[in-house]
């Protein structure tokens, strides 16, 4: 199975706080950046309801900034498809909170050939990791 070091795409962090704590600290975190959470997928839960199998506590947060979500989208209306940002945070078999963020320089950036499309992934890209440095 893949870990978070193998993954080519987001922004990881162990925490040095636990699960509970990181889930109640992650709207703030986000909030102080400007983004909000407009979705919430808890996968433990779905797993258990859909496929009837336990796994850990593991969410993903749909993060917007909408100032930035409307920038990007009067740059390529095809950005759509990248919104919102996501964010992931799971909790180790040792009770270690972990979190990672989409990296836009990764995925916004490529949507278009546009130095601007460019310069607003990085900004997104340095809010998300402000926000995550805050847990």
């Amino acid at each position: 199975m893949a870990t978070e070091n193998d993954l080519p795409r987001g922004n990881w962090r162990k925490l040095a706080i636990g699960y509970d704590e990181a889930l109640a600290r992650l709207p703030d975190a986000l909030k102080a950046e400007g983004f909000g959470i407009i979705t919430q997928i808890d996968i433990q839960e779905t797993f258990k309801a859909k496929l009837g199998v336990d796994f850990r506590r593991y969410r993903i947060f749909g993060a917007c900034n909408p100032n930035l979500a409307h920038a990007a989208l009067q740059l390529d209306l095809r950005v759509g498809v990248l919104l919102p940002c996501n964010v992931a945070l799971y909790e180790e078999s040792g009770g270690q909170a972990v979190v990672g963020a989409v990296d836009p320089m990764q995925t916004l950036a490529g949507a278009a050939e546009s130095a601007e499309l460019a310069e607003l992934a990085r900004n997104v890209s340095t809010k998300l990791e402000r926000a995550l440095a805050q847990l």
